[in-house]
């Protein structure tokens, strides 16, 4: 969804962006605000901050204290949550219960499929589990096959007002599977299309009957959702469809889902369940028959910063609420929860979130706010280590590998919102933190009416945001580097 780079305005240097100096005047002159703000011409509002990130000095501002959307960079802030609570090596646990023993192949008893809340459980997993009860001798059993998912509340939507098939918008469980996403792919033959729809993983790929698909002549919309009882029903324009491809769509019904892939996953290594029900509540005196755990969490936001997966991000904020003992079971509690936190670690005093992903539009934060936590942050801590790196461009789009500004941060970018904080090493060495935060949100508005996924004027909106950025980022290079 986000950039991860930003393109430079004129031929670069490889060595050094600094700007040339003026014509007679034998020094070095940095663009002025208004005029790159100008040129940028994205209406709206432009705000911004940098500060030395050892001292916490502001250096250079403008509309800082100007409340405003986010984006993923929101993601920085759950980080830190999280890392302050959580452990840097905690890991989430997916388990198989029994509620019987296993005599003579058959499990006298129940089998329950037991989230933990995992944001990076996948088919692969849940196939390896299955592999182990056939190691166990397991081959059918007397009970119910159960899918405990109350680990975590169930919320069928991050944010209610994007549309229905985006796959970055998906259903959030205690038990979460393949990013709570199904993979849609067709295929024409000579008699219509073939479809299919799996949850695929690197080597597992089990076909799935709780979301179904069909096709519908006509122009649009493109698709359409009906998520009634167990099944989320699909449609999809005929006139949309090119000769051959995929795409993810979001699952609404996380642990039906979970509990049908495990079920065939089982029945391929020659162990027969009954179909999956969903229980609230784990039944006492259980046995674990085998476990799937997540990669450390400080892997999981790692991953978190550089994909921008927004499951992960509500998982790690709903996960790190509920360790705190407090409220959080819809997104809004649990992210005023992290507000507040916030306030008082990070020093914010003018933000609000209302998520813990920023895809919601009504989370606010400033750009004094974001430079504030980033101090705080350290450009040493945690958090900063596991910040992407953000490689410069040259014109044509090649990454300045030996640059000499470095740029570790995190993008947003929703409609008509583009967002960057993090850190700048400068060519002189300097440690400093910054947020631009970019948005028009009238065209956000009226973006939101059309009901389509890339409206109109949108590319080239973010690319100026994008080259108004990396303009800012030479700006104090120049000036703050030394």
């Amino acid at each position: 969804m986000a950039g991860t780079a930003f393109p430079v305005l004129a031929d670069a240097p490889r060595r050094s962006l600094r700007p040339a100096p003026r014509v007679g005047s034998g020094t070095l002159v940095a663009p002025g605000i208004d005029e790159i703000i100008k040129k940028a011409g994205l209406g709206g509002q432009v705000c911004f901050a940098v500060a030395d990130a050892q001292t916490g000095r502001l250096l250079e501002s403008r509309n800082a204290d100007r409340a405003m959307p986010p984006g993923s960079t929101a993601k920085t802030i759950t980080a830190a949550y999280a890392l302050a609570h959580l452990s840097g090596e905690h890991r989430f646990k997916t388990r198989i219960l029994a509620t019987g023993p296993i005599v003579d192949g058959r499990l006298e008893g129940d089998l329950i499929l037991a989230g933990g809340g995992d944001p990076e459980l996948d088919s692969d997993a849940l196939g390896d589990m299955a592999r182990d009860l056939k190691d166990l001798g397991l081959r059918e059993i007397t009970g119910r096959f159960l899918i405990f998912s109350a680990a975590l509340p169930f919320i069928r939507k991050i944010d209610k007002k994007q549309m229905d098939h985006v796959s970055y918008n998906p259903a959030i469980s205690g038990v979460n599977l393949n990013f709570n996403r199904v993979h849609f792919e067709w295929k024409r033959q000579a008699a219509g299309y073939e479809i299919a729809l799996d949850a695929r993983a690197r080597r597992f790929r089990p076909q799935v009957t709780s979301a179904r698909m069909r096709i519908i002549d006509r122009k649009l919309p493109v698709y359409t959702y009906s998520g009634g009882g167990d099944i989320d029903d699909w449609t999809v324009a005929r006139s949309a469809l090119s000769k051959h491809g995929a795409r993810w769509l979001p699952v609404r019904n996380p642990a039906v889902y979970a509990g049908e892939v495990f079920q065939t996953l089982a029945r391929s290594y020659g162990i027969i369940l009954p179909a999956g029900r969903e229980i609230k509540t784990l039944p006492g005196g259980t046995t674990v028959l085998a476990e799937a755990a997540s990669p450390p969490l400080t892997e999981i936001i790692r991953s978190m910063l550089k994909y921008s997966t927004n499951l992960t991000a509500e998982v790690l904020g709903l996960s790190t609420t509920a360790a705190r003992a407090l409220p959080n079971s819809t997104l809004k509690t649990s992210a005023s929860a992290m507000t507040d936190w916030a306030e008082k670690a990070l020093g914010l005093t003018g933000s609000r979130f209302t998520d813990h992903s920023g895809l919601g539009g009504a989370s606010r934060v400033t750009a004094k706010d974001f430079v504030t936590a980033l101090v705080k942050i350290g450009p040493e801590g945690d958090v900063a280590s596991l910040m992407k790196n953000i490689p410069m461009l040259d014109k044509k789009n090649r990454i300045l590998r030996e640059h000499p500004i470095k740029v570790r941060a995190k993008t947003g970018t929703l409609n008509f919102v583009s967002a960057l904080t993090g850190f700048i090493a400068t060519e002189d060495g300097r440690e400093l933190a910054f947020a631009v935060l970019t948005a028009n949100l009238p065209r956000r508005w009226e973006a939101e009416k059309s009901g389509r996924e890339i409206p109109p004027g949108l590319r080239s909106w973010t690319h100026r945001s994008r080259r108004l950025q990396q303009q800012l980022i030479e700006r104090w290079d120049l000036l703050y580097g030394a």
